[in-house]
Formats: C-alpha cells, structure tokens, sequence
C-alpha cells in the first residue's frame, strides 16, 4: 500500500456565526451584481440556478474570498498586573506627602 504525503496549507477557522457572515456578506455583494471572484462555468451557473448564496458557498469552500475576521483578544494578565502595581505606586506617593506635611507640622 502507498502512502503519499500531501502538504496542506493551514487555513484559518471560523465559527459557525462567522461563516454565516462572511457567506452572507459576499451573497449581498454578488447580488448587488460584483464580480464573481471563482471561475465558474456557464453550466456551473446554471447548476446553483445563479443564486447569489450558492455562489458565495463555492467562493467560501475554495478559499478564494478576500474577506477577513477581526476578533478581540484578552487582556493580557501581565496588563491587569500592572494596573495593579500603579495603584500601588500611587498609595505609597500619598503615605510619603502625607509622611511630609507631618514633618513640617
């Protein structure tokens, strides 16, 4: 038996709700009459009855969509950490005024 070895591409991926976005995003536009990004045949066109969302599905699969998800991250928990520290600070800066106007009284 032989083995081949095929080298594939990491594709980035994408929440159920995000596909649905992304799909219907291109549907509006390629309804909107912009230009269709995959290759498709006449009989192709006539295979998905020239339906808008059919067509952004095919553009989906094949990866061609130049469309891109931007997701919030965390907050770093060295950035809660510091945040921490600068409240520290600044307790010790009122102990030292408040250690200064006692020495001057």
């Amino acid at each position: 038996m032989k083995t081949r070895t095929v080298k594939v591409e990491k594709k980035e991926e994408y929440t159920k709700y995000e596909i649905a976005r992304i799909i219907g995003a291109r549907a509006l536009q390629i309804s909107m009459n912009a230009p269709v990004l995959a290759k498709l045949s006449k009989e192709d066109f006539e295979r998905v009855n020239y339906d808008p969302l059919k067509i952004a599905m095919l553009e989906f699969k094949s990866g061609i969509l130049p469309i891109s998800v931007k997701r919030p991250y965390p907050m770093p928990k060295d950035a809660e950490g510091s945040e921490e520290i600068a409240l520290e600070e600044e307790s010790d800066e009122e102990t030292a005024s408040e250690e200064a106007a006692e020495e001057l009284e």
